[in-house]
């Protein structure tokens, strides 16, 4: 009887464990690596924003980036852990498919912190100029206006097909990196300091933005925007304490 004891625990601590593990990497988001590059960078179009140009050569090395936008099951559980309290929820409510709303630079920052704390692993928000270039599909680009197509209905969600509210994550089509949402759904954050006219001083290798600034820069544009303001090459710059329905944040990370 006690063998039969013992060997009921064993198989409980067991089973304990593989749903703990298996609930513990559904935490973690999805990454696709990125093969590093050089691309133009920026647009020269007589159309776009004068903190577009001017079109300038980068490079940058191998990276990861997130599949997908973090999601609210994915920050619900960096909360959970940390004892944080969940922002306040957007007109519409929580769908743990929808991308996290709400959150601030700081917040953002924080759930990479948190991510790489527990994985060992070197999580972060993705450069500006990694962004652009897994936007534009790295070394697969086809020179899309969008990030993976010419025609945006295709694979974004913006103001005219978004409802007015945030969508699923995934669920429009992916760009040639097989990501997702990098155009429309909700603005990005990135690591940099944002300046307006960065691009005239920006160094070819590796950018990593200003090395001060008041604001960070934000990519993507998102679900309340026009088609226009979702091009590859937006960017715009929010205070770091900032936060909105509209915006969200995907994860990087070194090799």
């Amino acid at each position: 009887m006690k063998r039969n004891i013992l060997i009921g625990k064993h198989l409980i601590v067991f089973f304990y464990f593989l749903s703990f593990h298996a609930f513990a990497q559904s935490d973690l988001p999805e990454m696709v690596l990125v093969e590093g590059g050089s691309f133009m960078m920026g647009n020269g179009s007589k159309t776009a924003e004068d903190e577009e140009k001017p079109v300038h050569k980068v490079t940058v090395g191998n990276f990861h980036i997130a599949k997908h936008e973090v999601t609210v099951a994915q920050y619900k559980a960096f909360c959970t852990a940390t004892k944080r309290q969940l922002p306040a929820p957007p007109k519409w409510g929580w769908n743990d498919k929808h991308p996290i709303v709400n959150v601030t630079w700081a917040d953002a920052d924080a759930y990479c912190a948190w991510l790489a704390k527990k994985t060992g692993k070197k999580y972060r928000l993705p450069t500006e100029a990694e962004w652009e270039f897994a936007a534009r599909g790295g070394k697969k680009t086809k020179n899309t206006k969008y990030a993976g197509s010419a025609k945006i209905d295709d694979i974004a969600w913006y103001d005219k097909n978004a409802s007015q509210q945030a969508q699923p994550v995934g669920s429009k089509s992916p760009n040639e990196l097989g990501l997702y949402d990098l155009t429309g759904n909700v603005w990005e954050w990135c690591n940099d300091w944002f300046l307006h006219d960065y691009y005239t001083k920006s160094p070819e290798a590796n950018p990593q933005g200003p090395s001060k600034g008041n604001l960070r820069v934000q990519r993507s544009g998102s679900w309340i925007n026009y088609f226009e303001d979702n091009r590859i090459t937006v960017r715009i710059g929010n205070l770091p304490t900032e936060k909105d329905g509209f915006f969200g944040f995907r994860v990087a990370m070194g090799e």
